[in-house]
């Protein structure tokens, strides 16, 4: 995994850590606010569609989507 991968995971994992409740790519996109590697809405989704596949992160198939991660 690149550095600018691994800065994208961290962040990413640390604000679904942090939140309450599933979040939308919009919402963790202003809560991750200072990672240039995090530059929008899609880059988020695509980061997290990845995730789903293994099993880190659950989808919920609404619109908007939200994201959460596998406890």
């Amino acid at each position: 995994m690149r550095t600018g991968e691994y800065d994208r995971y961290d962040r990413i994992r640390g604000v679904l850590a942090e939140a309450d409740e599933p979040l939308t790519a919009r919402e963790i996109l202003a809560l991750a606010d200072g990672c240039e590697e995090i530059d929008s809405p899609h880059r988020v989704a695509t980061v997290l569609g990845r995730w789903a596949e293994r099993g880190e992160v659950e989808v919920i198939a609404d619109r908007p989507y939200r994201y959460r991660l596998e406890t």
